[in-house]
Order: C-alpha cells, then structure tokens, then sequence
C-alpha cells in the first residue's frame, strides 16, 4: 500500500480554528480576491485552498451551510457538479496540468478539516508533481504565490464564461 504524506498541512491542522464559518464568511465577505474566490455561480462558488496541495487547488463550496449531499437539493446538487467541471476547465485552461484529482472528505475520519461544510476538492495534477521535499523537510514545493493562481484562476473562469450570457444572483454573479 502506497502512503500520501503531506507534513505541510500540519500548520492548517494544529492551527487554531477560527469561529464560525470559514466558507460563510468567505461567501459573505464583500472582497473576493481577498478571501480567494475564483468564480461565484448561481448556488455555489469555487474557492482557492489556503494550504494548497498543489497551485490551483480549488474547492467548490455550495451556498448553503450543508454538511452532507444528501442535504442539497437538486438545483444545489446540479450547479455544484457544474461548477466543479468549469472547474476543472478552468485549471486546464490556466496550468496544463495532466490530470485532476476531485473528491470530498466526509466527516473528520475521512479528513475533513472543515466537517459542518460540505465542499469539494478539485487539484490539479502533473506526473512527478510530488518529490523528496515533503518527506525530508516537512516542506511542499508550491511554485506559484496564491495572488499569482487566483489572477491565472479569474482569468480562465472569464474567457469560458463570458459566452454564457451573466449570471446575476445575490451573491453577485458570475
């Protein structure tokens, strides 16, 4: 059985956890660069991860506070799949990668760091992406600054969306 370390999200998990929300407050908040929100649909919006496992880590977050699928409904459950494939567009678009892992922790036992949100993880893969770093230093290798991703991230939403005619909601829109 092959192990996947990542000793760089030990700052996240022994990091005090902050009061509420981190993707209500972030969904709320009125500066989307600032809480590194990418894109913004109609019921969820993607979100660039703080810990990255790689540059362009995204997760798609619903609107709603739901901690499980089965308590979206199906007008949340379809913009979330939506999103994640624009998503995965969107990296494709801006860094090339050769593949995409997507998936969701469930529950703290799966590792989910945030339980009571459900979100999901779209990261961008390329063969040879993990190297002696981690396990040696306790350091991951991300080449790219956050600002840097999200500037390449909004970009490539924009061209694929700016077909579709806007989408405004009262979260502001596309």
């Amino acid at each position: 059985m092959k192990q996947i370390w990542a000793p760089w999200r030990l700052q996240y998990v022994a990091a005090p956890k902050a009061e509420g929300c981190i993707f209500c407050a972030a969904a709320a908040g009125g500066d989307d660069r600032a809480s590194l929100i990418v894109y913004r649909g109609t019921l969820a919006f993607a979100i660039l991860n703080l810990f990255p496992y790689n540059s362009g880590h995204l997760m798609v977050v619903p609107y709603q506070h739901r901690a499980r699928l089965s308590e979206l409904n199906d007008a949340e459950a379809l913009d979330l799949v939506r999103l994640v494939d624009l998503s995965i567009r969107a990296q494709e678009m801006a860094f090339h990668p050769e593949g995409t892992n997507v998936g969701m922790n469930l529950g703290r036992a799966a590792g989910a760091g945030i339980e009571d949100h459900l979100h999901v993880h779209v990261v961008p893969r390329w063969v040879g992406d993990t190297n002696f770093m981690p396990v040696l230093t306790d350091t991951k290798v991300i080449p790219e600054h956050l600002e840097a991703t999200y500037q390449r991230l909004r970009d490539a939403f924009a061209a694929l969306t700016q077909a579709e005619p806007a989408r405004r909601t009262k979260h502001g829109g596309a």
